[in-house]
């Protein structure tokens, strides 16, 4: 088997995993939360979005080993007719999102898990999780600039902002008994977020290669997904903020 060949094949699964992923995404954010919906919703996209993830490891290793034999359609289309803009883009930058997409649905999963013993999650394979992460963000910032893409640079950003709310929350004092609901949220959403970005950046690839590094394009999902954020966030926060002001204290932000 070529590495081309095995590109193929992991982009049907990829393909596959991630759509039943999309559409299982809306499932927990619509539904009644804590109600056999939502939990059977968001096992599901829990399941798909791993697999998606390490589908996508597989296809940028793909691409960053022979990125021309993977992607012979983008060579003199849109720009794309240089073999290490290809490399850059659609293989490291896809390394940097599949690893973001595992880090936020393995923290988000995790924390819904051990709830208020935060503690429990402080294991080998989360910390690792940061580490690597860390590492791929600060690669695909140096890629985006060896070829003199801003967008990974700025791409890397969402990576190291990732990486520094997910330690604050495992090593801050004094954590909120309902903080781990608030990371849980923001670790599926922001992997629905992950998604969503590569489905309409790298799908739109062939059908108007032109607009796959339009900002625009990758600021639809980012915008979507931070509005579910804040909107959940503030509801679950608000029956806490009126306890808190009918006995008198001024509730702390979590």
């Amino acid at each position: 088997m070529t590495t081309a060949d095995l590109f193929h094949a992991l982009v049907a699964c990829h393909i596959v995993t991630g759509a039943i992923g999309l559409v299982a995404f809306w499932v927990p954010v619509l539904s009644r939360k804590g109600g056999t919906a939502h939990r059977y919703g968001g096992n599901v996209f829990t399941a798909t979005l791993m697999l998606t993830g390490i589908f996508a490891v597989g296809i940028s290793l793909c691409t960053i080993a022979a990125p021309i034999a993977t992607h012979p359609h983008l060579m003199h289309e849109a720009g794309f007719d240089d073999a290490n803009l290809i490399r850059a883009i659609f293989g490291w930058m896809m390394l940097f999102l599949a690893i973001l997409t595992i880090n936020l649905v393995w923290y988000g999963w995790r924390c819904v898990r051990v709830r208020r013993h935060r503690d429990l999650a402080k294991t080998p394979v989360m910390l690792g999780l940061q580490a690597i992460l860390l590492i791929a963000a600060a690669n695909c910032a140096l890629q985006g600039v060896l070829v003199g893409q801003i967008l990974m640079v700025g791409m890397s950003l969402v990576g190291v902002a990732t990486v520094a709310t997910n330690l604050w929350y495992l090593y801050k004092p004094a954590p909120h008994p309902m903080d781990w609901l608030v990371e849980h949220l923001k670790g599926l959403v922001g992997a629905g977020i992950s998604v969503y970005t590569a489905f309409l950046a790298f799908g739109s690839v062939r059908l108007l290669p032109e607009a796959a590094l339009n900002p625009a394009l990758w600021a639809v999902p980012l915008s979507v997904g931070l509005g579910i954020i804040i909107y959940h966030r503030r509801k679950l926060l608000r029956p806490i903020a009126r306890t808190a002001e009918f006995n008198g204290v001024t509730p702390r932000a979590s």
